[in-house]
């Protein structure tokens, strides 16, 4: 394999973690609540949850494993920001598809009108 398709498949198998990560209901809710791109507290972050901090701290370590959030000790406090390149990758990812799928609709309509 060329160190190219290396790279793509490391960057795919990447995209494929985010996505799992996202998959979750919880876990898309506090990216949600981080889109602020402000720090914050993991209490902050359970308000309105029916999970516990522990639980609400597990999905965070998942989302700080893919990249998505970041990790800051303010004292005894653990506060979490979004970073958003994995969301911008996803989302270049996803127009390379939408043209794809465009190309292949836009063939097959011609082929259906020919």
């Amino acid at each position: 394999m060329s160190k190219r398709n290396s790279s793509a498949a490391l960057k795919t198998e990447q995209q494929a973690h985010v996505f799992a990560a996202l998959g979750d209901p919880t876990r898309l809710s506090l990216v949600a609540k981080l889109l602020d791109r402000k720090p914050h507290s993991i209490s902050t972050l359970a308000e309105g949850n029916k999970i516990t901090r522990q639980a609400i701290t597990k999905h965070l370590t998942v989302l700080e494993n893919v990249g998505l959030v970041s990790k800051i000790k303010e004292g005894r406090e653990s506060l979490y920001e979004l970073d958003p390149k994995p969301l911008k990758s996803l989302q270049e990812y996803l127009e390379i598809i939408a043209t794809q799928w465009d190309q292949a609709l836009n063939d097959l309509k011609s082929f259906l009108e020919d």
